[in-house]
């Protein structure tokens, strides 16, 4: 491992250059040329650049971030805005948490802090839905402060250059002190961004660049020839399976039955067709038992069809149950949204899966 000191001087200085030339333009982002000119970060756009890219791709975000800083072009504008919109133009980022908490981060930011984001890692960890990396995140690009942003990519990066052996996560507070050591005392945020980029766009985890790296003659791991086998991850667990039903009816007016799922919980808070318990199989591969109760009584019937979806911790396998229910159908549970103003667009993914197997089947039974 190269002297300390020595790293801390050149490694920095390599990254900034670096990135003053490739820097990724992003919508979010204040590029370096742009920083040196006056131009500061809104706190707002990093913030909910932020929330979004958690467990999410820049490329998937993109979108999503234009269209709510379209709708909701200031902090103030979110907190204000109606849950059940926002919540469907999150729909398809998945994580809905996030969502939640979104709404929540907005409204106490405006309460408390009059609209106006704090700029310390501390204040920053005390609003909903904002953990160390995020903070750090805020804190470091919006502002300036000395934050270290630690994420997949930095991890990777430090990794590599100080040949870590240690597996995730074990090796992460190892990490972290290493990329602390690096963090110069200036330019905080573009050097953050600096780290990330190289990790996403040569420093990657198949197959690295080290090529065209800027701190190549730095990198130990390139000396020792095992670049691409670093970060060492622990063995993982395999995903359980948990398996259900899902029942899609519509109502002779053409409306359609849905339900708000529970606040709390998984895809909590979301608009989606109502379901039986997921419970967790042994043999992930096991027909489903087309035995099951609907929610109401009609003429259901089985597609035989799957919806197949893989959410953080476990597969989920749900058979698709339909209906073409008369116009005095009256469930108990869930309510009937009127064709007009059903969006399947603003469903989670599991449930347009679902609509999109239960639907020609749906417009078999109508038509008879």
């Amino acid at each position: 491992m190269r002297d300390t000191e020595e790293m801390q001087e050149v490694v920095p200085e390599a990254l900034l250059a670096w990135y003053d030339t490739h820097a990724r333009e992003m919508p979010w982002r204040v590029g370096p040329m742009a920083r040196r000119s006056g131009h500061r970060p809104n706190p707002y756009h990093v913030w909910l650049s932020e929330i979004m890219l958690q467990q999410t791709t820049v490329a998937a975000v993109r979108d999503y971030f234009t269209k709510f800083v379209h709708h909701w072009p200031a902090v103030t504008d979110l907190a204000a805005a109606d849950d059940a919109d926002v919540m469907a133009a999150w729909a398809g980022l998945g994580y809905y948490a996030r969502a939640r908490n979104l709404l929540k981060c907005a409204r106490v930011v405006v309460d408390q802090h009059g609209g106006r984001f704090p700029d310390t890692e501390d204040a920053l960890l005390a609003l909903p839905g904002i953990g160390p990396y995020t903070a750090a995140a805020i804190a470091a690009i919006a502002f300036d402060r000395h934050a270290v942003v630690m994420d997949g990519n930095v991890e990777r990066v430090m990794a590599r250059l100080f040949a870590v052996d240690t597996p995730l996560p074990r090796a992460k507070p190892e990490l972290k002190s290493l990329a602390q050591a690096l963090t110069p005392n200036a330019r905080e945020g573009d050097y953050a961004q600096a780290v990330m980029d190289l990790g996403a766009t040569i420093c990657t985890p198949r197959s690295p660049a080290c090529g065209i790296c800027p701190i190549i003659r730095h990198c130990a791991a390139r000396r020792a020839g095992n670049a691409a086998d670093l970060p060492r991850k622990e063995i993982k667990k395999p995903k359980p399976t948990r398996v259900g039903h899902i029942f899609v009816a519509v109502r002779a007016d053409g409306a359609v039955l849905i339900e708000k799922r529970p606040e709390r919980g998984l895809l909590g808070g979301m608009l989606g067709f109502l379901c039986s318990p997921w419970l967790e199989v042994e043999d992930a591969t096991a027909p489903i038992d087309g035995a099951i109760e609907p929610p109401l009584a009609g003429g259901w019937r089985d597609t035989g069809a799957e919806v197949r979806h893989t959410f953080t911790h476990f597969h989920l396998r749900l058979r698709v149950h339909v209906a073409y229910l008369p116009q005095d159908a009256a469930p108990t549970r869930g309510a009937f949204c009127p064709r007009a103003e059903f969006r399947v667009a603003s469903m989670p993914t599991v449930m347009r899966k679902a609509y999109d197997l239960a639907h020609p089947h749906l417009r078999d039974i109508s038509s008879q």
